[in-house]
């Protein structure tokens, strides 16, 4: 190959990777990072005020869901709420029948698997809530709060946002 060849075929390759940065959803994924900021924003700091206990480490995977994939079932509201309540009930039956330790943690999401597809509820972060229970200890109360308000806190945020962000994404 000839260097007039191989200088043509990297500027074409160059034309290329441009056009698809150009053409790359910038501001959508902008918009969608930043309502996930605001959200576990939010969160976060009623969680470190004390006022309620709304933050869990798979309420991050939901978040890209929701404000990442909005068009993924896995990111209805049904799923989201129903998702995350399914999969800590589980959990705190497994940890309930086994007390915490790997083999809960394990019948805990092999069980709010079987749970949220019967339920029509996959919401696939909702299955590291098993886990969440196991390692924490935690009580029933954790049906309430984080796992409840905080799942319809990231839903209403959600739909807030993408309401918001719409007329920006239109423009």
């Amino acid at each position: 190959m000839s260097n007039i060849e191989s200088t043509v075929l990297r500027r074409t390759a160059l034309r290329g990777a441009l056009d698809r940065v150009k053409s790359a959803p910038w501001l959508a994924a902008g918009l969608a990072g930043f309502g996930g900021f605001l959200t576990i924003a939010l969160l976060a700091s009623l969680n470190a005020a004390d006022i309620l206990p709304l933050l869990i480490a798979p309420f991050g995977a939901s978040s890209v869901l929701v404000f990442g994939a909005p068009q993924s079932p896995f990111a209805r509201p049904r799923n989201v709420i129903g998702g995350h309540v399914v999969a800590a009930v589980m959990g705190l039956v497994a940890v309930s029948l086994l007390g915490p330790g790997p083999l809960a943690m394990a019948l805990g999401v092999g069980l709010a698997i079987a749970a949220m597809m019967v339920s029509d509820t996959v919401h696939p972060p909702a299955g590291a809530n098993p886990i969440v229970v196991a390692l924490t200890g935690v009580g029933w109360s954790f049906l309430a709060a984080p796992v409840f308000v905080g799942a319809v806190a990231i839903v209403a945020m959600g739909l807030a946002y993408r309401r918001l962000a719409a007329g920006r994404l239109a423009r």
